[in-house]
């Protein structure tokens, strides 16, 4: 189940609230014969993320369907940047793992000792989640929600939130159901910096010291149509190591001609060096603008755990 992107509600009432979590989506699943965990594209990721399978100690002799995120911290804060350095890894070595810890952060109870809870609601789905007692510490852990009505926290909350910089927060109807795979208004995000997903379609070539490498990628994004068009290009929020990394990947996916749909603007084609449009990354930004394209973005890094066509342009923005 995913969110849009909204406002704080007025009906304060029938809301919680929880932290925005700055990592990857996984749903777990813990039976007896063990744990499985997937990715949005339904990829299984406990070989990538091996932490995960200490749920079956957490939670006991239930079995349970979860939904949470799989985050890396720095500082006692999500950092995306410092989990890129594990999503890059199919199977972690036990240096890395160490270097680069992760905790499954559990927000949502899906199933619980053979009873499906999706048509339970949102606060008696957190109350059963709650009851099991999942760690506070550790690999796994249950962080706990905030009523909307409670004017006084939610503002703490709030600036809580642009004090550490964090992503935002998340708002969810207290009477909600949980519908897989859909996009619902019964749960919103309200971002402190806004992101959005991107196709990297190409690359220009590097100047100064990122000359013979990548100077800046093109970026694409769906209409609501299903037309790839062009989203403009980001040279800021790299490091050395990911333009190589970057390099590496799109260099075996070149092709002779653009992937857009539409024309691309001269000085973003000027010695472009086309690719397929199948990876998908992340940008930070400023505002949506009219032309379809992400202002002052920055880059974030690749997300694996999106398809490209699921990539559309910001539904805040322009049609």
């Amino acid at each position: 189940m995913m969110a849009v992107t909204g406002d704080l509600p007025d009906d304060a009432d029938r809301w919680a609230l929880e932290l925005k979590w700055d990592g990857v989506r996984v749903v777990s699943c813990v039976t007896s014969s063990g744990v499985r965990a997937v990715n949005r594209r339904g990829t299984e990721v406990i070989a990538r993320y091996p932490e995960l399978s200490g749920l079956a100690d957490v939670v006991h002799d239930h079995e349970v369907v979860l939904d949470g995120e799989v985050v890396a911290f720095h500082d006692g804060r999500p950092s995306f940047d410092r989990l890129q350095r594990r999503m890059r890894h199919a199977r972690p070595d036990a240096r890395l793992i160490r270097r680069v810890p992760v905790r499954y952060v559990v927000f949502d109870l899906l199933y619980l000792d053979g009873r499906p809870l999706f048509d339970a609601p949102y606060a008696e789905r957190r109350a059963l989640l709650e009851e099991l007692e999942l760690a506070a510490m550790g690999a796994v852990e249950a962080p706990p929600h905030l009523h909307a009505a409670d004017s006084g926290q939610v503002k703490e909350l709030m600036e809580y939130t642009w004090e550490q910089r964090l992503e935002g927060v998340v708002a969810k109807r207290l009477d909600s159901p949980y519908r897989p795979g859909r996009r619902t208004d019964y749960w919103r995000t309200i971002d402190n910096f806004p992101t959005q997903e991107v196709i990297v379609c190409g690359w220009q070539p590097g100047w100064g010291r990122r000359e013979g490498g990548i100077g800046a990628l093109l970026l694409g994004a769906h209409d609501r149509a299903g037309r790839l068009r062009f989203a403009g290009s980001v040279e800021d929020g790299f490091t050395d190591e990911a333009l190589e990394e970057l390099y590496e990947l799109l260099w075996p996916l070149r092709r002779p001609t653009s992937p857009y749909h539409e024309e691309v603007p001269p000085e973003h084609a000027h010695d472009a060096q086309w690719v397929e449009p199948l990876l998908v990354g992340e940008v930070a930004y400023d505002l949506w603008s009219q032309d379809r394209r992400p202002r002052i973005p920055s880059w974030r890094g690749l997300r694996d755990d999106k398809d490209p066509s699921e990539v559309v342009h910001d539904p805040q923005g322009p049609d």
